[in-house]
């Protein structure tokens, strides 16, 4: 579930503001180059990276836009983060570490010099988070909403890349973390009358999983060793779960799907929250398939990673994709995920 938020804000309210684009990017993002010498200072039309030795390069790149991604008025610290999190998401989900990025930055009008330290802020606690680092991209001014665009690298040990197909039947389907807390803190976050009977604790914690997403990079060695496919929830359960399975189908009891606290009790308050579970997405968690002889020693791992997973159920031949209710009747499902060209 993405979001239509307010009007943006106005990035050059204040006066002291950025002077031109190399003010902006020497000033402000070169120095995320880390000194990186194939960054050249983002001095020069493009960047230099030498592998490592029998490893593959994994690419990734997934732009965020104010009014769809985001609010404009959100804090830039957090926009920033946002923006370098989804793309490293997608590099846990094929088994890749993380190690360069490119930014494309087109905004609406010149920032001032306070959003832009706070953005740059941002990105570095990200980057340091993540293990990787800026060394090039483009900065332009645009008509239209303020839009980053991530190009993020990552590397494996070559031949692991995880591939979003290749389940078989008879594989385990995980899933990562809780589920649905994202769409549910887009909703608190958007109108913050709604779950207005939720601790003030629960809704903050739905509202920083919509902010703050967390990629699960901690689990890319044991995907490498131990998923038969995988892929990151970006678009909803559902939609990501069908990608998962291709052409094979999985019976899903509802009551298995791994719920925080604060998603839990949304849900006893209005059921609903069933469909935001089921369709919302942006939760950034992993989808999983691993065969039957792998799930002891992928659970194992994971625990040892620190990272909750939950098994889902097993993907069969000539089955339906279908989520039952606790008495067994599949549940209707209103929204089967996120795409953008329906918004």
């Amino acid at each position: 579930m993405k979001t239509t938020p307010p009007a943006p804000r106005d990035m050059s309210a204040s006066r002291d503001r950025i002077a031109d684009e190399t003010d902006l990017i020497q000033t402000y993002l070169a120095p995320l180059t880390r000194g990186d010498p194939g960054a050249f200072g983002l001095r020069d039309d493009a960047a230099l990276l030498t592998p490592e030795p029998d490893t593959d390069l994994v690419f990734t790149s997934d732009p965020i836009i104010a009014s769809v991604h985001f609010f404009s008025a959100d804090s830039p610290a957090d926009i920033a983060w946002k923006a370098l999190a989804v793309n490293a998401s997608d590099l846990a989900a094929k088994g890749a570490r993380p190690i360069a990025y490119m930014l494309n930055l087109a905004l609406p009008e010149r920032p001032d010099r306070e959003w832009m330290r706070a953005f740059v802020e941002g990105l570095r606690v990200a980057q340091e988070s993540f293990g990787c680092h800026l060394i090039g991209g483009d900065t332009d001014m645009t008509p239209g909403p303020l839009t980053i665009g991530v190009t993020i690298i990552g590397a494996a040990p070559r031949g692991k890349f995880v591939r979003r197909q290749g389940a078989a039947s008879g594989d385990h389907v995980f899933v990562t973390g809780t589920l649905g807390d994202s769409a549910l803190g887009l909703r608190i976050h958007s109108d913050p009358s709604a779950f207005a009977d939720l601790s003030a604790e629960e809704r903050n914690f739905l509202v920083r999983r919509y902010l703050r997403p967390q990629p699960r990079l901690g689990l890319a060695e044991t995907l490498r060793i131990h998923a038969s496919a995988a892929l990151d929830v970006s678009d909803g359960l559902l939609k990501d779960l069908a990608r998962l399975a291709g052409p094979l189908g999985l019976t899903l009891d509802f009551g298995r799907i791994p719920l925080s606290k604060a998603a839990s009790a949304a849900l006893m308050r209005d059921a609903t929250v069933v469909q935001t579970i089921l369709g919302g997405g942006d939760d950034y968690e992993l989808l999983v398939a691993v065969s039957q002889g792998k799930i002891a020693s992928f659970s194992r791992e994971a625990e040892l990673a620190g990272i909750e997973v939950c098994d889902l159920g097993v993907l069969r031949e000539a089955l339906p994709l279908q989520v039952l209710d606790d008495h067994g009747t599949p549940i209707e499902v209103w929204q089967f995920g996120y795409d953008h060209f329906s918004r």
